[in-house]
């Protein structure tokens, strides 16, 4: 009968400890001090007794006095500092320092490196009696560093009534937070049953909050829900202790993954949060280490975790752990760390987490400080430095940093991104991979081939490696990063299902709620009149959607439902997100809002907007606005204005602040904002794929007042089975097919099949390109070279513009093929070791080429008369579209689709054109783009002046002035990482911008000359 008792759970658990660990008597604890004196005692006496002996010295030879001065010395240092600095610091006592712990050195070269390490004394001690107050209170189980008790654990075996809801009880009502073992010493306590783990780093009695440490449903690192799997044998929580708390595990945890949360307050370290890692963070960082440090560097790495998963602790401990990681052989597997994040709030944590492990400055450092110099130069010098061993930075700052490093060749690097998504495909990782690498001019083959080195810089290569992390991969992610096999998959998965049914996010599919707007116009022109289909459609809807009365019912629906379903949510602290499809779009509707809140008096509705850039309302010069003007506030205060709750403030009475609950956006806060006060969206925008899970995911973050009840879509733009259509390939985990590595030569076959292209043209181009690019740009050889890529481009730009005379349909599919051709050899290339000087040279040429190909004329559309006849907006669904699990989803491979022809506009009468429209009720809308700052901060240039006044083309105009104004446009837009990224990787929308500031400006001028 003795199994089913709790001992016996307790018995199969110390047994399993024995091999790394010593168990103790409960008499060797001091309960005044909460130590265990003999064991902290024995591990000075064996590591230490040098400095031991110094110590006896100092109180005239009587050890018995220098053990009572010690043990006290060494608890006040645990009240001051916490247990866990100490362990990792040592203390020192009148000059002498004593080390409370020996860490495994990240390399055992010396033939003594691991002698200290093993003389760590583990130790635990079953029923301790720890308590000053209540002599018979006792802990299952604790568990103790060199005498130092870390951990607690209550183990309850089911088989005698009690589960391990019983032990989490049991801390909340029975152990008191004041009792300086748990007030001041350890670091976590375990509630534990045969199959569940939970845990926390702070006893608060009723409101100690625990966390779930599983594997999931299906084991760690794969698809699946919470709990854990069936064990083979043992027990299903048998990894905590055979894994967990194994010897070396557990230093490890404390030397490496223990950290206080710093919230910027001065409380001492036992009143701030201590960070424990979850399971899947604790074993994703081992496992990925383990692997680097076994088959070294050269290897990519995908991570999907969800949303909620702690991503931002998982990749300071992965970079730190990187950062010292050393081979079996003893070797540094990478010189340097480079994290690339957008995100302010991982400079912070890297920053004040790391130095909590090394007490030393400068191992991180932010790329982009202000007051150290240039970024290009801070780069240089943290890359080319020995102090530096991790960077933080944005992916673009590499492409103006390539003439300034040197000493690189050779040096191993382990990239850690922070968002992996199919961007990293451009050029600029293509340009991170020439500064890591050092590849240029001597980097040639033994022709002297610059174009190989060119096409070498964009493959995998063994001395790179990179760790990317996502919740949403895409198929070109996984290309990019998946672990190869049947399928592209995941290195590791924390999915989406495990984190909802763990709670620690909310599932924004549950409450959903779809509206529809009905229309009905009138052509009101006194004759009919022939219009593009396409855009006469989309200002149609425009016209509907967007006029006064549409938004006047959008923001009628929109406050009622906040006042009557939301405002009093979390203690009345509720907040809502206003999702539209343009600026214009989202200051009209804010306007709206306003007037409404207004009109009806309403007292709990504060609004604000947010959107980039300068707008003109209806294209209105006296109604310019920008964010910062109309919510009177700076763009960067506006998140922790939002924030904001009197509820929270202590001080809201005497002196009160302006409460904002509802935030009206347009292209911003719908990736990586963070408010957990959030818990409505109204969605009047299209949303899909994974810009849908993006965006809804901004709702579901946890807060102690927040329960899953609380959350509310409202949507009037989208179906809600297509928005879970969205979220089903990220529910578990996602795969994807591999791409033909052949795909590439098919289409370079069918580009040169249109024969505008002359081999030998591209030949020069490719030398003057690549030469140019070893230069500085201050450089003379570099602006003649840069002039030269013009002439070279000018023969085959001619002959496709006689074939827009000539055969415009075909000239079209040429201008198609060719960009398919690049933006898939922009991808391919990092995934396909092609090394094909052809093919590198007909993209560097292709790329360019586009930009200067000419366009079809584009005409607006004048509708003339036209009103707005009905107009009705109405609830058509409100339901549940969780996601049920069904395991991995398998994305298609990447396709040999061209890039699209555009084909002739289809003519319509304006008439007929509304008839269809009245029938379908809606159509969706485009955004639209601003670029003036930069357009006139370039024509400002003298030599752009100068050009204007001396060229009556505006084709050699732009000789001057294209790159003027791609410099002023990376000066304004460098911290928009979106913005910037498009602009830098993707050509057609970079043409396309560059032509229409380029036709702006030189009309100006021109006018300015005249």
């Amino acid at each position: 009968m003795s199994v089913h008792k709790e001992i016996a759970f307790e018995d199969a658990i110390g047994e399993a400890l024995k091999p790394g660990w010593v168990e103790k008597s409960r008499y060797d604890y001091n309960r005044e001090l909460a130590l265990d004196t003999s064991a902290l005692l024995a591990f000075i006496g064996r590591t230490q007794p040098e400095q031991w002996d110094k110590l006896i010295a100092f109180e005239g030879g009587d050890q018995d006095a220098t053990q009572v001065k010690f043990y006290r010395y060494l608890a006040k240092e645990i009240e001051t500092r916490g247990a866990l600095d100490v362990l990792r610091h040592g203390v020192r006592d009148r000059g002498v320092l004593i080390r409370l712990a020996y860490f495994r050195p990240a390399h055992t070269l010396a033939d003594d490196a691991l002698v200290q390490y093993d003389r760590n004394l583990l130790s635990f001690i079953r029923q301790l009696h720890y308590s000053t107050t209540a002599p018979n209170k006792s802990l299952d189980l604790v568990l103790f560093v060199n005498g130092i008790p870390v951990a607690t654990a209550e183990l309850k075996n089911p088989l005698t009534g009690q589960n391990v809801e019983h032990a989490k009880a049991q801390y909340r009502q029975d152990r008191d937070p004041k009792e300086l073992l748990f007030a001041r010493r350890t670091l976590v306590h375990f509630a534990v049953d045969p199959d569940l783990v939970f845990i926390t780093t702070r006893l608060a009695g009723e409101k100690t909050r625990f966390l779930p440490f599983n594997t999931g449903s299906n084991g760690p690192g794969v698809d699946g829900g919470a709990g854990n799997p069936e064990a083979k044998k043992g027990y299903r929580t048998s990894y905590l202790w055979e894994q967990v708390w194994q010897r070396d595990s557990w230093l490890d945890l404390i030397r490496r993954f223990l950290h206080i949360e710093n919230t910027g307050s001065r409380k001492s370290p036992h009143e701030l949060p201590m960070i424990f890692p979850r399971f899947h963070q604790w074993h994703v960082v081992r496992k990925l280490t383990e692997h680097a440090a076994k088959y070294g560097s050269g290897h990519n790495y995908l991570v999907q975790h969800s949303a909620g998963s702690g991503k931002s602790n998982t990749i300071a401990w992965l970079a730190h752990r990187l950062s010292s990681l050393h081979s079996d052989a003893n070797e540094p597997v990478f010189d340097k760390v480079i994290v690339i994040t957008d995100r302010s709030v991982l400079d912070r944590q890297l920053q004040d987490t790391i130095y909590q492990f090394e007490h030393r400055a400068g191992v991180v450092r932010k790329i982009g400080s202000k007051g150290e110099g240039s970024k290009s130069d801070q780069v240089s010098e943290a890359l080319s430095g020995e102090t530096t061993k991790i960077l933080i930075v944005t992916l673009q700052t590499f492409p103006f940093v390539l003439d300034k490093v040197s000493g690189l060749r050779g040096k191993k690097f382990a990239v850690v991104v922070d968002e992996a998504h199919s961007s990293q495909s451009g050029e600029s990782s293509a340009a991170l991979k020439k500064v890591l690498l050092r590849l240029g001019s001597d980097d040639v083959d033994e022709d002297g081939d610059l174009l190989t080195a060119s096409a070498l810089a964009r493959g995998r290569h063994e001395t790179l490696s990179y760790f990317a992390f996502t919740a949403t991969p895409k198929a070109k992610t996984l290309e990019l990063f998946g672990t190869p096999g049947d399928k592209l998959r995941p290195f590791h998965v924390y999915s989406m299902h495990q984190a909802i049914e763990e709670g620690f996010i909310l599932d924004v599919l549950r409450n959903y709620v779809t509206y529809k707007t009905y229309w009905r116009l009138a052509n009101a022109n006194p004759e009919d009149r022939e219009v593009d289909e396409r855009k006469a459609s989309a200002q149609l809807a425009r016209f509907a959607v967007l006029g006064p009365t549409s938004l006047e019912q959008r923001a009628e629906i929109i406050i009622e439902h906040f006042r009557q379903r939301v405002a009093d949510r979390l203690g009345g602290r509720a907040k809502a997100m206003v999702v539209t499809r343009s600026r214009e779009h989202a200051v009209k509707l804010y306007r709206k809002l306003v007037s409404y809140v207004n009109t009806m008096e309403y007292d709990n509705c504060g609004l604000l907007v947010a959107f980039s850039g300068e707008l003109l309302v209806d294209n209105n010069p006296e109604d310019k606005v920008t964010e910062p003007v109309i919510n009177k506030i700076s763009e960067a205060a506006l998140p922790e204005a939002f924030a904001y709750t009197q509820a929270d403030d202590p001080h809201a009475r005497v002196n009160p602040k302006p409460e904002y609950r509802i935030l009206v956006v347009a292209d911003k806060y719908q990736t990586g904002f963070d408010q957990p006060l959030l818990t409505t969206m109204y969605v009047d925008k299209k949303l899909h794929s994974v810009a849908a899970v993006q965006t809804l995911s901004r709702l579901n973050r946890t807060h102690p007042l927040k329960s899953q009840e609380d959350l509310f879509v409202l949507d009037l733009a989208n179906e809600a089975e297509d928005i879970q259509k969205a979220f089903k390939p990220f529910y578990d985990s996602t795969a994807a097919e591999s791409t033909d590595p052949n795909l590439l030569y098919r289409l370079q076959g069918e580009v040169m099949s249109f024969v505008l292209l002359v081999e030998s043209e591209m030949d020069s181009f490719a030398n003057a390109y690549l030469e140019a690019e070893q230069r500085s740009r201050n450089d003379a050889q570099w602006q003649r070279a840069h002039s030269e890529l013009y002439r070279f481009t000018d023969p085959a730009r001619d002959r496709f513009t006689q074939l827009m005379t000539d055969d415009p349909k075909r000239a079209e599919e040429f201008r198609a093929a060719l960009l398919g051709f690049v933006r898939k050899y922009g991808f391919l290339s990092q995934v396909v070791p092609y090394h094909d000087p052809e093919l590198e040279r007909l993209y560097l040429y292709g790329r360019h080429l586009l930009n200067r190909l000419p366009r079809r004329e584009n005409p607006g559309v004048d509708l003339g008369l036209v009103d707005l006849t009905h107009l009705r907006i109405a609830k058509t669904g409100e339901q549940d579209v969780s996601l049920v699990s069904e395991g991995e989803q398998v994305l298609p491979g990447f396709t040999g689709d061209g890039a699209g022809v555009r084909n002739d506009p289809e003519q319509i009468s304006l008439t007929e054109l509304i008839a269809g429209l009245n029938e379908k009720f809606g159509i969706n809308l485009g955004a639209d783009d601003l670029i003036g700052s930069s357009v006139r901060a370039a024509m400002e240039e003298p030599r752009v002046k100068a050009a204007a006044f001396a060229n009556n083309n505006e084709d050699d105009f732009g000789h001057a002035f294209d790159e003027v104004f791609e410099d002023k446009l990376i000066e304004r837009i460098e911290n928009n990482t979106k913005v910037l990224q498009r602009f830098s990787d993707d050509d057609v929308f970079k043409s396309e911008l560059t032509r229409i500031a380029r036709k702006h400006a030189f009309a100006a001028l021109r006018r300015d000359v005249a």
